[in-house]
């Protein structure tokens, strides 16, 4: 989804607060990646990898001139010969300290192994945001967290939806779409600020004039 997408998809949810919610939280995300931070750490479940939204990030990174934006993939399982940026694996989180962010995406139940990393995690310092389907213990470790209900929800949690959402739920693919986005905006606008969409749609074709050649 290029940014135009990103830009036309905002109208189309502008009546929800999904708009709203994705920029708060990509500005915890900015905010915590600040300059002079430690870097931000990026890993999903055992059976979904954020690969995708760490394209989306190292996108934006470029784009806006935010290196800190640019994540390290951690990975459960790591293919061999793949190149060093992509063979990071789960110990990487057990050496995560004060100044790091652990941003964790999982549409399904994170499981035991990978919460009590993050628990190491966050003990050590780091911070720890949380793009999932509501689950309880990850909700309770993450410092900030964004639901994105699934089609049923964790079995034994009732998952909150955001206020206004109705008609408008979306899947967690396009929640990252739209939080990567955000987050490598120069100034993430103050909520319920609205701004024209052809002054948008400007704004976004000159970001597409020099994109930078891929990493993932």
């Amino acid at each position: 989804m290029d940014a135009v997408r990103v830009a036309l998809l905002r109208e189309v949810l502008a009546g929800t607060e999904w708009i709203q919610a994705t920029r708060r939280f990509a500005g915890s995300l900015r905010a915590s990646v600040a300059p002079h931070g430690g870097g931000l750490l990026l890993v999903g479940s055992a059976e979904y990898e954020p690969w995708h939204l760490a394209a989306h990030l190292d996108d934006e990174a470029a784009w806006s001139g935010l290196p800190e934006l640019s994540p390290t993939l951690v990975r459960h399982r790591v293919p061999l010969g793949v190149p060093a940026h992509l063979s990071v694996g789960l110990g990487r989180l057990e050496t995560a300290r004060r100044g790091e962010t652990l941003l964790v995406v999982a549409p399904d139940a994170p499981g035991a192994g990978l919460l009590e990393r993050v628990h190491d995690a966050r003990r050590n310092g780091a911070t720890v945001l949380a793009l999932d389907a509501g689950d309880r213990d990850l909700g309770a470790l993450a410092h900030d967290a964004l639901t994105v209900p699934g089609p049923t929800g964790p079995a034994e949690v009732p998952v909150p939806e955001p206020p206004g959402a109705g008609a408008a739920d979306l899947d967690l693919d396009t929640v990252q779409h739209l939080v990567s986005a955000a987050a490598g905006e120069n100034s993430l606008p103050a909520p319920r600020r609205h701004r024209r969409f052809r002054d948008r749609l400007s704004r976004l074709a000159d970001q597409l004039t020099a994109p930078p050649p891929p990493r993932w």
